[in-house]
């Protein structure tokens, strides 16, 4: 079984910099790119649930004009 240490944020700024250069470098880009995949992971969910409600008849269509007028009434 693995255990994790809680670091703060500032220790883990701490760590990072103690690392050479090219391994800072490394480590960015897995973090962007870790990132990007999981706003790409929400995007694909968020398309499959907008999909499943259109398929049940659950979205309205309308102009800009109308949508604003709904949301402004009380």
């Amino acid at each position: 079984m693995s255990t994790f240490q809680t670091v703060t944020f500032q220790e883990a700024l701490d760590i990072v910099e103690s690392l050479p250069e090219h391994q800072q470098e490394s480590l960015a880009r897995i973090v962007l790119l870790r990132n990007l995949e999981r706003r790409r992971d929400l995007l694909v969910e968020n398309i499959k649930e907008a999909r499943a409600e259109f398929a049940r008849g659950e979205c309205t269509s309308g102009t800009v004009e109308e949508l604003m007028k709904e949301l402004t009434e009380d």
